[in-house]
């Protein structure tokens, strides 16, 4: 595994930027960047069970089963990965799975004076590290547009 870890500093308070972040109406729009049609399913208080979802390109919905580590409003959130969502069977146990399970993906909202640096830490396999190096600084350009709009 190896551990990646990207920042954006964005021109609004870390309220906002925290409830863009994880925002029903928002958290959508951010996250196509990664998979169009993503959405949660579930809570985002701490210990929470949480799904990840978009549908493939057959229309089923497919993503990761997560937990909620911990939830310090408008400064920390850490998830914590279990395994993967295929045809809507939850899949914790396979060797596909227990390779990279768990891992976690860390959020961290710093303010001073009004900005927000925003940093996403997250632990990822050679295979992927890639990439989310590329495709984490164009979610986070998202958040910062959808922050900075109104």
């Amino acid at each position: 595994m190896k551990k990646l870890k990207i920042s954006e500093t964005i021109n609004s308070p870390k309220e906002k930027v925290w409830e863009n972040t994880f925002g029903e109406n928002t958290y959508p729009e951010w996250t196509e960047v990664f998979a169009p049609g993503s959405h949660v399913k579930g809570s985002w208080e701490k210990g929470s069970r949480i799904k990840f979802l978009a549908p493939d390109n057959e229309g089923k919905m497919q993503g990761m089963l997560s937990e909620i580590v911990e939830n310090k409003p408008f400064e920390f959130l850490s998830i914590k990965h279990l395994g993967f969502i295929k045809d809507g069977a939850e899949d914790t146990e396979s060797p596909e799975v227990k390779a990279w399970a768990p891992s976690f993906e860390n959020y961290t909202f710093t303010e001073t004076d009004g900005v927000t640096l925003l940093t996403v830490e997250m632990d990822t396999t050679d295979e992927y590290y890639d990439y989310f190096m590329e495709t984490w600084p164009k979610a986070l350009q998202k958040i910062k547009h959808i922050c900075e709009k109104s």
